[in-house]
């Protein structure tokens, strides 16, 4: 990711609007790569790229002027996995370093929508900061594409059919704008995306800035809890370069489980000297930004030491996020991953969990995430766990 530009992936099936959002974003003030557009570009009569295309398909899919024949070389392509493949391997280099060129030349305070037809397919959602999905039910898509594009109706629906489903998007999609009203309605929906969400998500990347969750509000449960934390690992394992170990902790970790409105995430690290190097600015940039000062769970009893860590939050002013940076197999990193799995396994210690929860919220709401360290509940739910875990024989 560009260090401080935020970049908003912007797909949606053929015929559901897309461009009418991106456009809208464009007026806005966003800067449009249209990936599109690029694929066009870069088999441009005179290019290597178009020179690569017809070295691989002949010269059968040129026009008489020498131009790309995108119909002829459509009926090669199409339904042929093979072809498909190929011609993939000679555009989507070309399209993502042109993309790369002019996110970089965008100013440093921009947001940068990729608008790309093909992004869930491709595998880039963990390339952005957010993805928008636009979707549109596919009678309304049909009728678009027979009225504006003059396909036939058996046409637009191979079409549709060759794309990811409205399923396949919605597990990548941070943002579902419906698109099966008005213009207007469109419009006024893209408006408030952008003056709530992107505009203050791209000021606190841009100076480090992460939303404080309120640990107080016990909300849900919400069952999008584990695909939203999908995403956000699927992101932070993008920005970390490497495979890393990420793991859903914390009371949305819990299946059924009300709780406050954050997710919690354990990021393993082989030491704190690595979680405060490159990995440190490249979570930053990817709207992961480090909390300032020293940080440390409480210890359980009968541990003496405070248990170190980092922390990081989310830049991102609807998802609060908590990013707990651990040594592997250190105390702390431990007993998340043995509180949450002892809690998923036994129904009535996640009863007695919720309870306290509340008890705690309803007494001092400022101070509940605090209780959780002094309140004796929990060190002896930890006693309690570690039993669990020598019955059964579990391993973090």
């Amino acid at each position: 990711m560009t260090v401080r530009v935020l970049k908003v992936g912007l797909t949606g099936g053929i015929g559901s609007g897309k461009s009418a959002v991106a456009s809208r974003l464009a007026a806005l003030g966003a800067v449009i790569v249209d990936s599109d557009r690029i694929a066009r570009e870069i088999v441009a009569p005179g290019t290597d790229g178009l020179a690569e295309v017809v070295a691989a398909f002949s010269e059968k899919v040129l026009d008489a002027d020498g131009a790309l024949d995108r119909a002829a070389l459509g009926a090669l392509v199409f339904g042929d996995e093979a072809a498909r493949r190929t011609l993939e391997g000679i555009t989507h280099p070309r399209v993502r370093a042109r993309s790369a060129e002019l996110v970089a030349a965008a100013p440093a305070d921009a947001i940068v929508v990729n608008d790309v037809p093909l992004l869930v397919e491709v595998g880039l959602a963990p390339t952005y900061h957010l993805v928008v999905v636009v979707q549109t039910a596919v009678p309304t898509r049909m009728a678009r594409l027979t009225r504006d594009r003059g396909m036939t109706p058996a046409e637009a629906q191979r079409r549709i059919a060759a794309q990811a489903d409205d399923a396949t998007r919605s597990t990548v999609a941070d943002v579902l704008l419906a698109n099966d009203g008005t213009l207007t309605e469109l419009h006024a929906a893209v408006d408030v995306l952008w003056r709530d969400r992107l505009l203050p998500y791209e000021h606190n990347v841009r100076e480090r800035r992460a939303v404080p969750p309120d640990p107080a509000a016990l909300v849900g449960p919400d069952p999008t809890w584990p695909e939203q934390y999908a995403r956000l690992a699927a992101r932070i394992r993008h920005a970390a370069g490497r495979d890393i170990r990420v793991d859903h902790v914390g009371s949305t970790a819990v299946p059924g489980l009300a709780a406050p409105d954050v997710i919690d995430i354990q990021v393993t690290v082989s030491s704190l000297d690595e979680a405060d190097g490159p990995l440190a600015q490249r979570l930053a940039d990817a709207g992961f930004p480090r909390l300032p000062g020293e940080w440390w769970d409480a210890p359980r009893q009968p541990e003496p030491v405070r248990w170190a860590k980092r922390l990081h939050g989310g830049a991102d002013p609807v998802r609060p996020v908590r990013l707990h940076l651990r040594e592997a197999g250190s105390p702390g990193w431990r007993y998340a991953l043995l509180m949450r799995d002892h809690l998923r396994a036994d129904p009535a210690r996640r009863a007695d969990y919720l309870q306290v929860k509340r008890e705690l919220a309803a007494a001092a709401p400022e101070h509940a995430a605090w209780g959780t360290v002094t309140d004796p509940w929990f060190d002896e739910e930890h006693l309690r766990a570690e039993e669990w875990a020598a019955q059964t024989g579990w391993r973090p």
